[in-house]
């Protein structure tokens, strides 16, 4: 591999996939002839500063993100804090101010689009399963699952928390698992929905040899959980006065996306985390929509003869 392109693939995984170009010191620059590895340089284009190589996005074979993805410009450590579309000034249409009182009013506005609490969101993997069943609606529990299944159940029930909502995939190990959950959770509605089934959520970087899912896969899972991701993962409601506490029961895949998602992380890392059968994951959205992850794939509360990674 040559040392340009080996700075670009660095430079790739540093930013996640979003570099526009990299700007290496070299020395001096000899000139290429036709079939020569140096870009040609268009009419009019400002020449590059001198000792500087300017590495271009197909030098690093970065994988172009979806275009569902959104991605912020600038360098790492952006904040959109839009990012859920709900931010205040986002929902006002600040054309139709009155011109008598002109700030006053809009000030009112914006303290009426405003969010006053905060979302809890327990995202939890479903339990051990047969993996031996050849269409879902044979890849039941296990009997260690059903066990996982209770654990957890106990665990979310012993938090002491006005639970809302448990919203479960459809899949069979997602439901059963819900099943055994809800019993710990007396009272907390129960909603399914295909958005969360267990999928391909977008390409992996870096890229791994034993799961290649066809493209199509990535092109039809992703757009629906990116859809889940959006109707799911946001601040509160303007009109939500209370702070809720909503379980999802979902997926591995689909969780660590969501988690790279909220968090603002280069959603293709998302194969970089594991998750045990059974755990949960704690993810608060704050009325300004700051988000923070409490715990990521909680299973301390299971013995570790049950743990398991399936």
């Amino acid at each position: 591999m040559s040392f340009r392109r080996a700075l670009a693939l660095a430079a790739c995984g540093l930013a996640g996939g979003s570099v526009l170009f990299s700007a290496v010191g070299v020395g001096k620059q000899p000139a290429r002839g036709a079939g020569g590895d140096a870009e040609t340089r268009s009419a009019g284009a400002p020449a590059p500063a001198p000792g500087l190589l300017l590495l271009p996005p197909a030098a690093a074979s970065c994988p172009a993100a979806p275009g569902w993805v959104e991605r912020a410009a600038g360098a790492g450590g952006y904040w959109d804090s839009n990012w859920d579309r709900r931010e205040p000034l986002a929902l006002i249409n600040r054309k139709k101010k009155n011109e008598e009182t002109g700030e006053e009013e809009l000030a009112s506005r914006l303290d009426h689009c405003k969010a006053k609490a905060t979302r809890h969101i327990f995202l939890i993997r479903h339990s051990q399963y047969n993996l031996d069943g050849r269409i879902d609606k044979d890849r039941t529990l296990t009997q260690l699952g059903r066990e996982q299944a209770e654990l957890t159940g106990r665990r979310l029930a012993s938090l002491g928390l006005k639970f809302d909502t448990i919203i479960h995939s459809s899949m069979t190990r997602a439901m059963e698992t819900t099943d055994i959950i809800s019993k710990h959770l007396p009272g907390v509605k129960k909603i399914s929905t295909d958005l969360l089934r267990e999928g391909a959520p977008i390409e992996p970087v870096p890229p791994v040899s034993h799961w290649k899912p066809e493209a199509v896969q990535y092109y039809e899972d992703g757009a629906r959980i990116e859809a889940a991701f959006r109707n799911y993962i946001h601040r509160a409601d303007a009109k939500q006065e209370e702070d809720s506490y909503e379980i999802f029961v979902c997926h591995a895949n689909v969780i660590r996306y969501i988690v790279c998602r909220a968090l603002q992380f280069p959603p293709e890392g998302w194969l970089r985390m594991s998750l045990n059968n059974g755990s949960i994951t704690h993810l608060v959205i704050r009325p300004s929509g700051r988000v923070a992850l409490r715990t990521l794939g909680d299973t301390g509360f299971m013995p570790p003869d049950k743990i398991t990674r399936t």
